[in-house]
């Protein structure tokens, strides 16, 4: 790496990084602060764009002051060739530009080859790093030989709904739930949430090319050009189909034939991949059967429901497939284990949530409980897999219905998705 052109980078990012919008202060830096008297570096994975640069950048601004780190973005594509033998030309020219500084913000860190070394090297003189990435895999790799014990891992999701309303100006007191011109307000606001979803510059400059520009970043760079894929058209329509069905049941094997592929395993690795780019998730259907649990068919599920409604290829128009998805995507916001659950006669509750080995909750997300039959169906499914696990509680979600209902010695709560949002 040219040393006259890495200091070029690092000056230029510096200004970059003093100057950001820091925009509205995101959830997680509540979790952060908690670690910040750890040794540990602390990890931030995540979508590409949901907001991890601003986050490092929060971090610097409230923890530390602009003055008192040093910053390097990876994904600048000077950066092209750096390597791990030009860490240590970077740490030089750190102490050259800024004096000598312990404390470390690497974004994108991924994209250089044994960067671990380094941060334990540093690690072991006293040093802390603030790291970001947005490849699961890659990051957990490497996590797991020279960091093991030395690092935690935070998440970040693009906006919740709290965040979303702070975003918009808003200020949520749960009061305003109780009153109807507040609650109006909320519910218009969560009407725009649902289908523009909660990507930050997305929100802020209200063009759908952002959201294309992820979607084609994560598919050409984070994943052909990274894993060297040859057959690009079964990746991009398999993406597709994905987006477009979003809340559906899969399995490798069927969709190995509808590809008309000769093997599974292409098809197991590209949704790996979807899934390590925090992409897509997968849910497995629950069984006291691990055998069962792991040839079931798999449910699928986006991280932003705006990327669905620009991306995919004819995806259902019905609200409840958006609002299950946004469901999730809360549900792994706030750390939870979830799988699907049929019971024994094959009806489905969407969510089941596990915590440790006890079953906690049994989720069913539905636009709405008028009209008989669509009521019947929620409540019978729910009310059998309550049975068949032993729970006395359940609980149905909502665009709009909130009641309780009470079947044998049983209790379902119905609420609205936008109040469970601000619980």
């Amino acid at each position: 790496m040219n040393k006259s052109l890495l200091k070029e980078v690092i000056l230029e990012q510096k200004n970059i990084i003093d100057d950001i919008d820091i925009g509205i202060s995101r959830e997680s830096l509540s979790q952060i602060e908690k670690y910040l008297k750890l040794p540990h570096s602390i990890i931030v994975s995540g979508i590409r764009r949901s907001g991890k640069s601003t986050l490092m950048s929060q971090i610097i601004k409230k923890f530390y002051g602009k003055n008192a780190v040093n910053y390097l973005n990876f994904e600048d594509e000077r950066l092209i060739n750096f390597e791990l033998a030009d860490f240590n030309k970077l740490y030089e020219l750190f102490i050259e530009l800024f004096g000598e500084k312990k404390i470390f913000f690497f974004d994108e860190i991924q994209n250089v080859q044994n960067w671990e070394a380094f941060v334990r090297r540093m690690q072991d003189r006293k040093c802390k790093f603030f790291i970001t990435g947005s490849n699961a895999s890659l990051l957990s790799k490497e996590l797991g030989t020279k960091l093991t014990g030395r690092s935690v891992t935070v998440e970040l999701f693009p906006f919740s709904f709290k965040e979303f309303l702070s975003f918009k100006g808003y200020k949520f007191v749960r009061n305003n739930l109780l009153l109807t011109q507040e609650r109006g307000e909320i519910k218009k606001y969560f009407n725009e949430y649902i289908r523009k979803g909660s990507m930050p510059e997305y929100l802020k400059y209200k063009d759908t090319i952002v959201l294309k520009k992820v979607y084609e970043d994560i598919l050409y760079r984070d994943i052909v050009a990274r894993y060297e894929i040859k057959e690009i058209k079964i990746l991009r329509e398999l993406s597709l189909y994905l987006l477009s069905n979003v809340g559906n049941l899969f399995s490798y094997n069927k969709l190995k034939s509808f590809f008309k592929l000769g093997s599974m395993n292409t098809i197991k690795s590209y949704i790996g991949y979807l899934e390590d780019s925090f992409l897509f998730f997968t849910v497995k259907g629950f069984s006291s059967s691990l055998k069962k649990q792991m040839v079931s068919p798999q449910k699928i599920y986006c991280i932003d429901n705006g990327l669905i409604n620009t991306i995919a290829f004819r995806f259902s128009k019905d609200k409840g497939k958006f609002l299950e998805n946004l469901v999730f995507g809360e549900l792994k916001r706030r750390g939870k284990e979830v799988y699907y659950y049929k019971t024994k006669n094959n009806l489905e509750v969407d969510f089941l949530i596990k915590e440790g080995i006890k079953i906690d909750t049994l989720i069913q997300v539905t636009q709405t409980l008028s009209g008989n039959k669509v009521r019947e169906r929620e409540i019978k499914a729910l009310v059998l897999a309550m049975d068949e696990l032993k729970l006395k509680k359940g609980l149905i979600l909502t665009e709009d219905e909130e009641e309780e209902i009470k079947v044998k010695n049983k209790t379902i709560t119905v609420i609205p998705v936008y109040k469970w949002l601000l619980i």
